[in-house]
Parts: structure tokens; sequence; C-alpha cells
């Protein structure tokens, strides 16, 4: 392997510059190849509402977040962690914050300047992109094979490949899951697609439907099973979304896929004892209907309706059940929205399919990062922490097989 190495990157998004990064940094010739326009199209979306980089949790708290896949996902989280993703983005000239949930965000908010910064310093380090190319697989000979911007086939033999294709959610920027196609077809195992930080149907009556949807509900507690999360929900047309639905995710999609009937209960007063709520509905006055009575105890017209929704119009007066009732209001679960409207997705090419290295098992020199692995986390920065760390830990397997061949 004479002269500078050559490494395909396959995929534009963070996990796939991050890794184009540290192999230019080492001197090494890196191409992306990008399906879409233009690359990093995801993070830009992820940035909309605010670019929450990653979590300031303790790091314990924080690896649990990557629950099963924590033991794959541990070494990549640790070589290179919040402390020193929040150095990676100072270092682009976009300083980081730590805001009140704990979630960390670049100063400027949202993604555009930091991707621009950091498409610029790829630039000086020589990183080429290649947008507009559609990856198929391999030749025979292993190869990558692309289809070019005006439809031609193109051949790339690189010294090692890095593929971040990103998952399944997120379709119109370029994360559709076709590439299970090709690896499959290379007998590399791949789990199927599911939904991940996924809102459920519920199957509101058309009244609350009509009435409500769009309205958020701020400090609720969603409970299923043995798994809880208290946060803020949005009402939709037939179901709910909100931070701590999508914590519940893997748990109700683990219910649901059993076959089993799968149940939420919401507790509209997270922040109360069962005691100090049948105080507050105790104060009812006696001519108080038991709308007016919710309404003096806090409860804004959107918690009301869950309550008659939940309760078929005939909520109990009496303020202990009524209490009761109001901190575990039955919902069903039917399913969860589909994996086109999930913020991520679980499955992918199975963990097991690739060594400690990142590297796929039986295909030596191409290495997998990012969504594309089947790793899940929930929303607050797990998710864009684990696809720099596994980029970053693809190209460190890049340079150290390369040094072995070197050898």
């Amino acid at each position: 392997m004479p002269g500078v190495a050559h490494v395909a990157v396959v995929g534009g998004g963070p996990a796939g510059l991050m890794a184009a990064e540290v192999l230019a940094t080492a001197g090494l010739a890196v191409t992306v190849f990008e399906r879409m326009p233009t690359v990093g199209r995801k993070l830009q979306v992820a940035g909309r509402g605010g670019l929450n980089l990653t979590h300031s949790e303790e790091r314990e708290a924080f690896l649990d977040r990557y629950g099963p896949s924590r033991r794959y996902l541990s070494t990549a989280l640790e070589a290179f962690d919040p402390t020193a993703l929040r150095a990676w983005a100072h270092g682009l000239g976009q300083p980081t914050f730590v805001g009140s949930s704990g979630r960390v965000f670049p100063e400027g908010f949202r993604a555009t300047a930091l991707l621009r910064a950091w498409l610029i310093r790829l630039g000086s380090l020589g990183v080429q992109l290649r947008t507009r190319h559609q990856w198929n697989g391999w030749t025979p000979e292993g190869a990558l094979t692309f289809t070019d911007p005006h439809g031609d086939p193109l051949v790339v033999a690189a010294d090692a490949s890095v593929l971040a294709l990103g998952g399944a959610s997120w379709p119109r920027t370029g994360s559709d899951g076709a590439w299970t196609t090709p690896l499959r077809a290379a007998g590399i195992e791949v789990r199927p697609w599911r939904a991940a930080n996924s809102g459920c149907i519920v199957g509101w009556s058309e009244v609350f439907s009509h009435r409500f949807a769009g309205t958020p509900v701020k400090d609720v507690t969603v409970r299923h099973r043995q798994t809880s999360a208290r946060g803020d929900l949005m009402i939709t047309t037939d179901g709910l979304e909100g931070s701590p639905v999508y914590a519940l995710c893997p748990a109700l999609r683990a219910t649901l896929d059993a076959g089993t009937p799968a149940r939420v209960e919401l507790d509209l007063f997270p922040q109360a004892t069962p005691a100090e709520v049948v105080t507050r509905l105790a104060r009812r006055r006696p001519t108080d209907s038991v709308a007016t009575a919710l309404a003096r105890c806090g409860l804004s017209p959107v918690r009301i309706g869950l309550l008659r929704e939940a309760t078929a119009n005939r909520p109990p007066s009496a303020p202990h059940p009524l209490a009761a009732l109001l901190q575990a209001l039955p919902f069903n679960v039917t399913a969860s929205q589909p994996i086109a409207r999930a913020i991520s997705s679980a499955g992918g090419v199975a963990l097991s399919a690739v060594n400690s290295s990142a590297m796929l098992r039986g295909r030596p020199g191409t290495f997998v990062a990012g969504e594309m692995l089947d790793w899940e986390a929930p929303t607050g920065g797990y998710l864009l922490q684990g696809a720099f760390s596994t980029g970053v830990a693809a190209a460190e397997g890049v340079l150290a097989w390369l040094a072995t061949l070197r050898r």
C-alpha cells in the first residue's frame, strides 16, 4: 500500500463527517460520498429547534441512557465523550452552553453556523465531497459501486471505507435505510427497522382530537409498566408526542411486539403527593361542577379534556378516587407512529456483525458508524453524541487496521 492511503466515507451525516475529519487530520486522503445534494441535512433538521449536541449528565447515568447497547458503545462514548465533543465545537468557533435541563447547545443554538465552520475545516484538510452519489454495494473484488449524478456507474477502489449511511427515520433527508439490501446480499446481518423516539397512537375520540390536537401539556409523568418519564407532551390528532413518550418507546415497542395490550398512564400532578391532590379537590364548593372544581385545582382545559377522555366523560366526583385517577389516567396504545415520523430508528447492522474496532466481520477494511448500527438512545443529546462518537471510533479503527497492513 504505497503512498498516502485513500479512504472512502459513504454518508455525509454527523458520523461520516466526523470520521472524515479524524482520518484527514491523520494525513489520509478522504472522499465523502453523499446521496443527497448537500451534506449534513439531518444535522440541520435536528437543529431547527436548537442543536442539542450532547448532555451534561454524570457519566454512569449518561451511559445508561444507551440501554442494552451500552456494552458496545461505552468504549466509543468514553473515548470521545461530551467534554471532547464540546471542545471540538469550541474549536470550530462554536462554544457551547448547558441549558436548564442539562442539555448542551452551541451558543449559536442552530446547526447552520456549526456546519458551515465544519465544512470549511474539512475543506482545509483536503476532504473531497462528492454529492448526488448513490451507493449500491460492492463489486466481486470488493470495490465500492455508486451511481453518479449523471446516472452512470462509478467504481471506487479505496484502501478502506467507512459506511455511515444513517438509519430509516427522516427519509426526506436521505436516511431511508435502502442500504440494507446490498448489505444483506453480502451476507451481513441486518436487524429489521423499528421506530425509536416515536410518538404513540392512542386513538382519541373525534371530539377530543378536534379540540385539542396541537395542544401542549406541560410537566406530565408518563408510565408504562415499570418505566416512567417526566416532561412535556403534545396532543396529536391520533396520539401523543414528546420526550416522556420517546423515553418509553423501547418498553412500549417490546409490549406491542409481544402482542400484548399496551397502556400508558398519565400523572397530571407529578409534583404533588396523592394526599396533596386530595386536599386540593376537597376544596370544591357545593355548587361547583366537576369541571369548575378541577379548574380551581389548576387543571387546564386540555388536562380536563384528558380526564373526560379517559373516563368516557364520567369522571368520579369523590376526592379520593378522582385524585387517584388524575395521577394515573389510563390510555390504550395501539401502535407507534410510523418510522418515517420517528426522530430516530432502531435496527440496522447487528452489533454482532462488527468487531470492537467497528469493522464488519468478514469484510476487512469496511467500518460502520452512526445510526446504521443497531443502537438507540433517547432525545436530549444522546443521539448526536452517539453518532459523533461512533464516527471517531470507526476512523480510529481504520487507522489501526491500515497500520497493521504497513507492518
